[in-house]
């Protein structure tokens, strides 16, 4: 792969999407967009949480122009392909994605852009989940659990850095270390790929359905 390619990269902020992004950068591919899905009013992003002003300035640290979405869940697939309609006539041909190995989303994407002139790229599939966890912190990234499942992990967790002695206590209670099935997420907060650290504060503690999440702010 190399800079034909003109790229955004689906962002939420979280680890796994950061090491996608990263490992595009470094196979010399040019990273144009960061591109979210935000809930149906725009106050948070989907899936992660995170206000769009966060988001805004993931965008501002890595130098790349963000674009979002906003839907219900239930308009969700409509409003992405929409903002895809817009993103391929811009000219970007490839899409960046952080899935691992839950197939259900690659052929979801890989539906979704068959008729498109945009290629669908995920730099982590098909790797074992801690050897990835792993290359992230080892890399230089941090980052913070900020949501967690409360029928698998306490909300004590909620703010813990992200690194290998937490991975290792993962482990130990039967929690895969990558999230992968819902566990917990993260939101990355430094790495080389940066300008600077990410300055967040901590408002509150906040529940839905069996979430706990941490409500973040800028500093």
């Amino acid at each position: 792969m190399n800079n034909e390619y003109r790229a955004f990269c689906s962002w939420s902020g979280g680890k796994d999407s950061c090491l996608a992004l990263y490992r595009a950068l470094e196979k010399g591919i040019k990273v144009e967009y960061l591109f979210t899905m935000l809930n149906e009013d725009g106050s948070r992003s989907r899936g992660h949480g995170l206000k769009p002003e966060i988001i805004k300035k993931y965008a501002e640290l890595l130098d790349i122009d963000f674009i979002h979405g906003m839907a219900t869940w239930g308009g969700y697939e409509k409003a992405f392909k929409e903002k895809m309609n817009i993103l391929e006539s811009k000219g970007i041909n490839m899409g960046i994605f952080g899935d691992i190995d839950i197939l259900a989303h690659r052929e979801w994407l890989l539906e979704t852009f068959k008729d498109t002139d945009i290629e669908v790229f995920h730099p982590l599939w098909g790797e074992q989940r801690k050897a990835i966890i792993e290359e992230f912190v080892d890399r230089g990234f941090k980052s913070i659990i900020n949501t967690v499942n409360g029928e698998k992990l306490s909300k004590e967790y909620l703010g813990r850095l992200f690194d290998k002695t937490l991975i290792t206590e993962f482990e130990e209670l039967g929690i895969d270390a990558c999230g992968e099935n819902g566990e917990f997420h993260t939101v990355v907060i430094d790495g080389p790929i940066f300008k600077e650290a990410l300055k967040l504060k901590e408002k509150d503690i906040i529940q839905v359905d069996k979430y706990w999440m941490l409500d973040l702010e800028l500093e």
